[in-house]
């Protein structure tokens, strides 16, 4: 018996000294109400809004958590998986590893992916779930991302793009081409920024940009990516049915969105704002993808209001 505890307790060293270790961060007092912030992608990190957004988060009120999912970012991982069932696995490490039972997510573009689909299996440890930024269906922003595209070059008379977008448009909307060449017409065009940026976020910009951390932001790998895509055909999920179960279930779900985040039509906000409900989604100006630096004010206002 002695021997086998002993060859046990080998085997658990091991494993930790194999184990890559997942980047956080905490902000705030642990007996404040928790948040962990789910960040976008696949392929980036959570540098932008821990830079930005987490201490200012955390002073009001809450205890803010902040990771690189596993093989992004700062958790450098060649054996990363990259699917979701690992994804969860270690949502629920950050969990224990900061003592926390019960907890509300922020998802963050492809984190409300994360985000919904963790509520969906884990209910019993979300409080709450705010989606920011994030899609419903990354095929509905796909063509909406076109679509404006396509706009913008014929005013233009831009028949170099123009061409691109009749060439986009026919490839498999599945594939990883298509996912690639949509989202760079998205940044050439200005997508991801507000037109007019409020005084609040040029001096959230201004002092992020002197931390070091700040660099990692618009840093990408490109592994996650394809991995997820391999793994879990990810551009093709539509997570209404999903939202509607979980509404109906009495869960908590909000959004919030920006009216210059060129990744979603008015009618796709509209939508979301049926499923969940007007007073839950909040749509908001002079604000694009990045809602919490562009109008931080009131992305911690709607927080505290429905955290009540």
């Amino acid at each position: 018996m002695k021997k086998y505890a002993i060859l046990v307790f080998i085997v658990f060293i091991q494993w930790n000294a194999n184990a890559q270790e997942l980047y956080s961060k905490a902000f705030g007092n642990p007996k404040d109400s928790s948040i962990i912030f789910l960040h976008g992608g696949p392929g980036y990190n959570c540098a932008g809004f821990e830079v930005t957004a987490a201490q200012a988060l955390a002073d009001s009120g809450f205890y803010v958590i902040v990771y690189d999912r596993r093989g992004e970012g700062r958790s450098t991982d060649a054996k990363a998986q990259f699917n979701f069932k690992e994804t969860f696995a270690d949502i629920n490490l950050i969990l224990n590893k900061y003592n926390i039972k019960k907890t509300t997510l922020i998802g963050h573009s492809f984190g409300g992916i994360v985000g919904t689909l963790f509520m969906k299996q884990f209910p019993e440890k979300v409080n709450a779930l705010y989606l920011v930024g994030a899609p419903v269906s990354l095929q509905e922003t796909f063509k909406t991302i076109l679509k404006s595209s396509r706009k913008i070059y014929e005013s233009n008379n831009d028949k170099t793009n123009l061409n691109y977008i009749d060439m986009i448009e026919k490839m498999d909307p599945t594939s990883a081409e298509y996912y690639a060449y949509s989202f760079g017409h998205a940044m050439q065009n200005g997508f991801y920024t507000t037109k007019k940026m409020s005084d609040e976020a040029k001096a959230i910009y201004g002092n992020a940009s002197k931390d070091p951390a700040f660099m990692y932001a618009s840093k990408m790998t490109y592994e996650a990516p394809q991995g997820f895509l391999k793994n879990e055909n990810y551009t093709s999920i539509n997570l209404t049915n999903d939202l509607k179960s979980l509404v109906s279930s009495k869960f908590k779900i909000y959004g919030l969105y920006g009216k210059d985040d060129g990744l979603y039509s008015p009618e796709q906000v509209n939508q979301l704002q049926e499923l969940l409900g007007n007073d839950k989604v909040d749509y908001i100006d002079d604000c694009s993808h990045s809602v919490f630096i562009d109008q931080q004010k009131r992305f911690i206002e709607f927080l505290k209001l429905n955290s009540k």
